[in-house]
């Protein structure tokens, strides 16, 4: 579903405007069946809060017999989120997670010293054509808590805050803003909000957190004077007061950010770490494949391949 930032680091990114510290437009990359847009990390920000990964998956329509197949492989370091609009997937983990994500819950998969996953839509969801629509970000995790031991949390849609008045309605994905919190546990003080704003509905940015930023999803969003849109993620400098309004049709915008981290962090595939030596480590386990007694295990049910180590 992703491809390797290392791998392919140029990105286009605008000039940093009026109240924006920095305009990230994301690269797209098209994987087949569906188009990706990476906004983070990029050449002027790594991370935003210790958002280290933002991805935007599709929209996309998939016709009867495709969809989203990425075999089980390993992370480190990190806290995948996964958060849909439209349609669901299958997730499987080395803890022997089952779970299907879908549209409006939060998915938190913490990958501490190591866990193995895989993504698919199988079973009855290939019988028909379905659509696919959501965003999958990483957490990088504080130099405390990289080698904790993995963990996978669930949080169903009806258990999540919403905030909701003149022409705005949010959900409380992660952290705490506006005076709620959600009930999900972060590793790291952080923030991540889904807002829906209505034709001209006027929006404040929470200004309890270091560092924040903003991508719009749809629609259209005016700062400071200046238009965004869909594709585009603004960063805002520490401590500004930022309101945002949306444009005449209403807008969707994701909020994000938090404390930042100790410094930057190293990334190379699905791993990501303080050190160049934590990378190396996790590289030569899962090269080295031993699946019963090593760093690394498969889903006790999606154990018959995995995806291998790249080659450079």
């Amino acid at each position: 579903m992703s491809w390797n930032p290392a791998l392919d680091p140029d990105c286009p990114t605008g000039d940093a405007v009026d109240a924006i510290e920095t305009l990230i437009v994301p690269r797209a990359r098209d994987l087949g069946d569906f188009e990706v847009r990476r906004a983070l990390p990029s050449p002027k920000r790594q991370m935003v809060g210790p958002f280290i990964f933002f991805d935007q998956m599709g929209p996309a329509e998939f016709v009867t017999g495709q969809g989203i197949d990425v075999r089980p492989h390993p992370h480190i370091g990190l806290s995948t989120v996964t958060y849909l609009y439209k349609g669901k997937f299958h997730h499987r983990d080395s803890l022997g997670t089952d779970q299907w994500i879908e549209p409006g819950a939060v998915n938190l998969m913490t990958a501490g010293h190591g866990v193995t996953h895989s993504e698919r839509v199988d079973g009855d969801m290939l019988a028909n054509p379905y659509a696919l629509f959501g965003i999958q970000t990483w957490i990088a995790l504080p130099k405390d808590k990289e080698d904790t031991p993995a963990d996978f949390v669930h949080a169903p849609k009806d258990t999540l805050p919403i905030l909701e008045g003149e022409g705005k309605k949010l959900r409380l994905i992660l952290g705490d803003a506006y005076g709620t919190r959600s009930p999900v546990e972060t590793p790291s003080e952080m923030f991540y909000l889904d807002a829906l704003l209505e034709g001209g509905a006027k929006l404040p940015l929470p200004d309890n957190h270091e560092d924040r930023g903003a991508y719009v999803v749809e629609g259209e969003i005016t700062i400071a004077g200046q238009t965004f849109t869909p594709g585009q993620m603004m960063v805002f400098r520490p401590g500004d007061k930022i309101s945002m309004t949306a444009g005449p049709l209403g807008a969707r915008v994701m909020l994000l950010g938090g404390a930042t981290l100790e410094g930057p962090r190293h990334i190379w595939w699905n791993f990501v770490a303080s050190s160049q030596e934590r990378i190396d480590a996790a590289k030569e386990a899962w090269r080295a494949g031993d699946w019963e007694h090593g760093r690394f295990q498969l889903p006790p049910t999606d154990n018959a391949e995995f995806i291998p180590l790249p080659e450079r």
